[in-house]
């Protein structure tokens, strides 16, 4: 599937690849604009130290609307929608009954009985499934993947972004709103989020799918006047690794359990019900046979995902989950679901990467690997 920018990703010189079933920018070697060139590293140092635009229009995008939506929702999903109200928004897991994650997702409540939810680009069918397949017949589940684009503005001079189109905004994180571009009604009615995926301050915005591309090229003027870059999923993923941010299908799968993957924070076990919920509480009790950990690299390697683990003994702890080389710290960096006792400040937390043979001396560590500046 394509992007509704597709054709201006290509026109702009973008390394495209799949990504959930989509044709995606990775990352633009040229640059864009005058800012040249690019590259990874680039559009990451703008995330950080000024602003960046991404597309992630391929993000999945879900309805679920009747008398009771909040309260359907609620149980089906790992957190507690009881602690946000209107116009706020939560990160959620959805689970199988064993307790593994068929996705993370963030829900964004509009109204008690009106529900949105972005589940990721691989996994929106099967995530619609559940909840159509489980809604009762005064509520209506919609698949809305196609209807809107996602376009994400982050970084330190994201609210100056916004300012330029005559946006003035003072959202809290987490919390979004929904209104008309001053001077720009042709756009239509666009959803503004306080989210994001970088750990920066910053904004994703949902237009609909045929205003997606008048709105970026807006935006991706100001981020360029502003010394700011168009950036590809390349240099998201190097951000999201940084901040420790879970990535289905890596650090959450149908292979791991919600307690095992770094998102634990993200469950209510003390609510009535949700999906998964009896498995995940016998685990707790029997305790976790591995956990999601940060390593940091000390030594020169860039580990990948599915690289061995290892003790000082050398016998296998566990694997890589996401991993590459941190722009910020200029060292290689890791998430790796590994046997839990190794751990930030224990006297097992020093252990060693195979990388491609080779062996990487890593210490695991506290997240983030850097400051987060989300508020």
């Amino acid at each position: 599937m394509k992007s509704p920018l597709f054709e201006w990703h290509l026109a702009q010189g973008a390394k495209l690849a799949d990504f959930g079933g989509w044709d995606m920018p990775i990352e633009y070697p040229q640059g864009t604009g005058p800012q040249l060139p690019g590259g990874v590293l680039m559009e990451h140092a703008a995330v950080r130290e000024r602003v960046g635009i991404f597309d992630v229009s391929h993000l999945g995008k879900m309805s679920v609307v009747g008398p009771g939506a909040k309260d359907f929702v609620n149980s089906i999903l790992t957190n507690d929608l009881r602690k946000i109200s209107q116009g706020s928004a939560q990160y959620n897991l959805i689970c199988n009954e064993e307790g593994k994650v068929l996705d993370d997702l963030i829900v964004y409540e509009k109204s008690l009985d009106d529900i949105f939810i972005i589940p990721n680009a691989a996994n929106c069918q099967s995530v619609f499934e559940v909840f159509r397949d489980k809604a009762p017949k005064e509520i209506v589940v919609t698949n809305l993947h196609q209807q809107y684009g996602v376009l994400a503005v982050q970084g330190p001079l994201a609210a100056d972004v916004l300012s330029d189109l005559g946006i003035t905004l003072s959202l809290d994180y987490m919390s979004f709103t929904e209104l008309v571009i001053p001077g720009h009604e042709e756009l239509g009615s666009v959803i503004i989020c306080r989210t994001g995926y970088s750990g920066e301050f910053g904004y994703e915005l949902l237009p609909s799918w045929n205003s997606a591309l008048p709105l970026w090229k807006l935006l991706v003027t100001s981020v360029e006047s502003r010394n700011g870059r168009v950036c590809g999923l390349g240099s998201r993923d190097t951000l999201r690794t940084e901040m420790g941010y879970p990535l289905h299908g890596h650090e959450l799968s149908l292979n791991i359990s919600a307690l095992q993957g770094g998102a634990s924070w993200a469950i209510a076990l003390d609510k009535p019900s949700f999906i998964g919920k009896a498995a995940l509480i016998a685990e707790k009790v029997e305790g976790v046979q591995r956990a999601s950990r940060a390593l940091l690299c000390s030594d020169r390697g860039i580990p990948r995902a599915g690289m061995a683990v290892q003790n000082l003994n050398g016998e296998i702890i566990g694997e890589v989950t996401s991993g590459t080389f941190s722009p910020n710290l200029k060292t290689g960096i890791a998430l790796a679901l590994i046997k839990p006792e190794y751990k930030s400040g224990s006297d097992h937390d020093q252990v060693m990467i195979d990388v491609r043979g080779r062996l990487t001396a890593a210490t695991v560590v506290k997240l983030p690997f850097v400051a987060s500046h989300v508020r």
